[in-house]
């Protein structure tokens, strides 16, 4: 028997290592499509699953007509997708080429909102001060006497007489203690608004008996009364610049017209202006229309009445003078002590 070797052959196989083709990356194409796919599909039963039939039938349409075409000019498509926020559906009208919808929006649907978002807030800062009213120990007992509603002019608050409880006393224009304690009451709340107030006096159809329309003391005497609330106001902290106007109406604007001599007809009214009519208030200085004023010497003659006559004897001012101081004047003559006026 032949005898083997005490060590093992050791066979070493070698492989030839052939280089494939490269497969590239068509693969994350693929992929990346598949997960465009799907994102697709989440996002379309994300939309069926959150609206309904009627968003769904807009959502449809669009797809079909995205942009709407009528004889050749590209119009508004009527497929609008309304989900909530976005302007309402309109109907499939063509764009004028003569007028500007922008144009139109300004001129009328701007300024209507701006009104109606003034007069939103008129209303809350009316029912602001009727709450004040009724919670304030010092005003709540007047609340009968205190009238508050909206007007063109703006929101207005008016202060009534009551035959037991007047503001003013007879043919004067001095404040009740109780008068005072409102105003000074309601000037903080009305110094705090953004409004100018305008001051307007009311007095009642009474008068001195047998007096000529022309000598009717009603006007001075609603003028005065007005001015003694803007002071009482003032006082009590509302500014100057706050003041827009003090007027005296006199028995004209009666809060009861059937019955002019009534005492509710004798009032203070304090109304917080709106913007338009505030504007028109403002409009009313000389400073800020245009015109320049100038006074010229146009060469009259020295003895022309027209020319201003001051300090000179025999002129025109003189005159006048003269016929102010004749004990018939009628003017300035005072009034009997047994006449009674408001």
């Amino acid at each position: 028997m032949e005898k083997l070797s005490p060590h093992q052959n050791i066979v070493i196989r070698r492989y030839k290592k052939v280089k494939h083709e490269e497969h590239g990356g068509a693969w994350k194409v693929a992929m990346a499509d598949f997960a465009l796919a799907m994102m697709a599909l989440f996002l379309v039963l994300w939309v069926i699953n959150s609206s309904n039939e009627q968003e769904r039938e807009a959502i449809s349409g669009y797809f079909q007509d995205p942009k709407a075409f009528e004889d050749g000019k590209l119009v508004p498509s009527k497929y609008v997708i309304d989900l909530g926020g976005s302007p309402t559906t309109s109907d499939n009208i063509a764009v004028s080429e003569s007028i500007d919808p922008e144009k139109i929006l300004q001129a009328d649907e701007i300024e209507s909102l701006a009104d109606a978002i003034e007069q939103r807030r008129m209303q809350e800062m009316q029912a602001k001060i009727q709450a004040m009213i009724t919670a304030s120990p010092t005003l709540s007992p007047f609340k009968n006497q205190l009238l508050l509603d909206l007007t063109t002019e703006g929101l207005r608050l008016q202060i009534v007489d009551q035959t037991n409880r007047p503001m003013f006393d007879p043919g004067s224009a001095q404040l009740k203690y109780y008068s005072e304690d409102i105003l000074w009451e309601l000037a903080p709340m009305l110094s705090g608004l953004d409004h100018r107030l305008q001051i307007t006096g009311h007095t009642d159809s009474s008068g001195i008996a047998n007096q000529r329309d022309e000598d009717d003391v009603n006007w001075g005497l609603s003028s005065l009364r007005a001015d003694s609330a803007r002071r009482a106001l003032m006082e009590a902290g509302v500014p100057k610049s706050q003041i827009a106007q003090v007027i005296g109406m006199g028995d004209t604007a009666p809060l009861r017209p059937d019955d002019p001599a009534a005492s509710v007809n004798r009032r203070i009214s304090i109304t917080m202006l709106n913007k338009e009519f505030d504007e028109g208030v403002r409009g009313r200085s000389g400073g800020n229309n245009g015109v320049d004023v100038e006074f010229v010497n146009d060469g009259a003659p020295e003895d022309d009445p027209r020319t201003p006559t001051v300090n000179r004897t025999g002129t025109l001012l003189e005159e006048l003078q003269r016929q102010r101081n004749r004990e018939d004047n009628p003017y300035d003559n005072p009034p009997n002590a047994d006449e009674v006026f408001w």
